[in-house]
């Protein structure tokens, strides 16, 4: 397989303590465009232990505006978007050559330590729902073809969070095939957001993200986080949240 033909898409925010592992797991033929809003020394980490195919760029912005930034710039066939507190597992880019068969392929986020049964039974709760004809996909692991990104018009700006769900949902609904791949994981190395509240966390993506799947949140609403990027998530890769 040709990895250069996939551009990894990062947004970042103060991930000094997860970056060096993230880069360490990628091959070096695959590209990378981080968008990043740090106020430490993440940038300055990036091109260090990654001078090849990397691109940094310096912007606040929200999450879902830093995902939409870094796919306009690719060049590449292939976005795969992902989060910087995660590590790819080895092998998992030599598996993607057997799973490029549909515009969009997402596999599950799992643990190697800590709330391990947590990541296992939120991945089927993804098995059951893609089952069910609902794609289930998360921005930590998804592989989306930008021909099919672009036609559905990208990310929606408005939203700060569940963005990576509802783009799926529009690819999907314009009749490209999804594949959920549950043999593809990544693995999360921070989980801050599980230690402000299992329940909280969960009962946050189940709720929001079932009101904008049957578009039953008033435009209004759409750009509120509802406590999402809590303040104890205020440094975490994917807290980026506000426009400055």
């Amino acid at each position: 397989m040709n990895l250069e033909s996939i551009t990894i898409v990062l947004p970042t925010r103060n991930e000094a303590g997860n970056i060096e592992a993230f880069l360490a797991s990628l091959p070096q033929a695959v590209h990378l465009i981080v968008v990043d809003a740090s106020d430490d020394e993440t940038p300055d980490i990036i091109p260090r232990v990654r001078p090849v195919r990397t691109q940094v760029l310096r912007r606040r912005s929200t999450i879902t505006q830093a995902r939409q930034l870094g796919a306009e710039l690719a060049s590449t066939e292939w976005l795969l978007f992902t989060d910087a507190d995660i590590v790819f597992p080895e092998g998992y880019f030599d598996a993607l050559e057997g799973v490029m068969d549909a515009a969009v392929v997402y596999g599950p986020k799992l643990s190697r330590d800590r709330f391990a049964a947590y990541y296992r039974w939120f991945g089927y709760g993804q098995q059951c729902s893609h089952w069910l004809g609902i794609p289930a996909a998360t921005g930590s692991n998804m592989l989306v073809r930008k021909d099919a990104l672009i036609a559905v018009g990208g990310f929606d700006p408005e939203l700060v969070c569940n963005e990576d769900s509802e783009l799926i949902w529009r690819i999907k609904r314009a009749g490209y095939r999804i594949r959920f791949e549950p043999s593809l994981p990544v693995y999360a190395r921070d989980h801050r957001r599980l230690d402000s509240g299992l329940w909280r966390k969960t009962c946050h993506s189940v709720f929001r993200c079932a009101l904008l799947y049957w578009d039953l949140i008033p435009a209004r609403w759409r750009g509120a986080d509802w406590g999402y990027w809590s303040p104890q998530q205020s440094g975490r890769a994917s807290g980026i949240s506000r426009v400055e």
